[in-house]
């Protein structure tokens, strides 16, 4: 029974048992591509976008496929036409799926090294693989969320091990796939002050600024029409595709007093993580950590050393499912945004082993409603309410009674630390 639970227990065992969930995985992946018939949902549409683009049409206004205009910024377009060319332009769906399963794969790589930058341990991580909606999104569906995906956790394992840049860039390139990482900007706004300082930080912005101005030079011509469709931030949703609020009548799904109670939700919640959370390890008031903003801090070395990679993912993850708690509405595809985070989070919320387990299925339940329901609309949004509030209550001791010489997760205490 130790060894048992010594193996479920010591990340270290995690150094030989993440090859053997890979190739599991990459086997699983490869029966779904042969036996399971693939879904045709936005990839014919995706090719026609960049059959259009290659043509040289810049104007995103007159950009539209089968399912509707191009709404994705300048670096879908980029991996799109890639795709195209490999693809014999988006016909050979075969060879497309095995890309997407390669994708999975190289992310799923990813997701694990983020889990063991933050010392999960081994029976935390089953859950990362066993996902029927993940796999359906990447290897069934084809969809462009996974490079998001990719550039997210690429992201946050870079900040981990402090290629500060790197991870700007990364996340970056995911953020100009798909404007749902901008959920996490506000948790990495308020730790890379911490973390670098006030100079670094605006660097750190600099980077994330110029990337996308990068990739959105092909449409300088037509910036306006780029930018409006590209990030627009006020798009009209179909109730009858909604997986978090079917449980509220239609009538109010489509309500503007209902689409501003969100975002005042969604605005309050980050908030409250910040101001009671994601300020900790600098160990002042909400007023003296704006501060830091305006000067470098005498003890910025001590905070930075407090910013450690389990603390950059907790705050990450957390703002990304407040955006996802508190979103207008939620398709299939964004899923993949919670699938691998989910687990973590949970775990972070200090749950019991099998309370985990039992959360994780019931929303992967809720999850493979299709259409959604009443009740599995429910659970989507009562799962994430619990995973917040489950971070939040388990996180309410971290930091306290560190000393500002003191060390952290994994190292030694300081002798003068209390």
């Amino acid at each position: 029974m130790d060894s048992i639970k010594d193996l479920a227990t010591n990340p270290e065992h995690m150094r030989w048992m993440y090859p053997l969930l890979l190739v599991a995985d990459a086997a699983l992946c490869g029966v779904i591509i042969e036996k399971v018939p693939y879904t045709e949902i936005d990839w014919t549409t995706y090719m026609q976008h960049i059959a259009i683009y290659n043509k040289g049409e810049r104007d995103y206004k007159n950009i539209e496929g089968s399912t509707g205009l191009l709404v994705y910024p300048g670096a879908h377009v980029l991996i799109y036409r890639i795709l195209y060319w490999i693809t014999d332009q988006g016909k050979n769906i075969q060879l497309a799926q095995y890309i997407f399963g390669l994708l999975y794969l190289s992310t799923l790589a990813i997701v694990i090294q983020c889990y063991r930058k933050a010392k999960v341990p081994p029976y935390v991580f089953p859950l990362l693989i066993l996902s029927k909606r993940l796999h359906s999104i990447f290897v069934l569906r084809c969809f462009n969320d996974c490079f998001a995906v990719l550039g997210l956790f690429s992201a946050i394992y870079a900040y981990q091990s402090e290629q500060w840049h790197l991870g700007s860039f990364l996340y970056t390139t995911g953020l100009n796939v798909k404007m749902s990482l901008l959920l996490p900007l506000p948790a990495m706004g308020v730790w890379m002050l911490q973390a670098l300082g006030s100079t670094e930080a605006m660097t750190q912005a600099m980077i994330i600024f110029q990337v996308s101005v990068a990739y959105g030079y092909p449409f300088r011509k037509r910036a306006p029409s780029y930018l409006s469709r590209a990030f627009e931030l006020t798009r009209q949703f179909l109730y009858k595709w909604t997986v978090n609020w079917r449980f509220v009548p239609e009538t109010t799904f489509l309500s503007k007093p209902f689409a501003f109670g969100l975002l005042a939700a969604h605005i309050g919640l980050l908030l409250w993580f910040a101001r009671t959370r994601w300020i900790k390890p600098s160990k002042k008031t909400p007023g003296q950590f704006l501060n830091m903003i305006r000067e470098e801090q005498r003890d910025q070395e001590q905070i930075s050393r407090r910013i450690t990679p389990n603390f950059i993912m907790t705050t990450m993850l957390t703002a990304t499912v407040i955006g996802m708690l508190c979103a207008r509405s939620l398709h299939y595809q964004f899923y993949a945004y919670l699938a691998w985070a989910t687990p973590f989070l949970l775990w972070k919320a200090g749950f019991h082993p099998i309370l985990q387990y039992a959360l994780w299925a019931v929303q992967e339940w809720a999850w493979n409603v299709y259409p959604s329901t009443p009740a599995s609309s429910a659970t989507v949004v009562g799962v994430l309410a619990i995973q917040l509030l489950g971070v939040w209550w388990g996180t309410r001791n971290e930091f306290e009674g560190v000393e500002l010489f003191g060390k952290l997760e994994g190292e030694e205490e300081h002798p003068h630390a209390e």
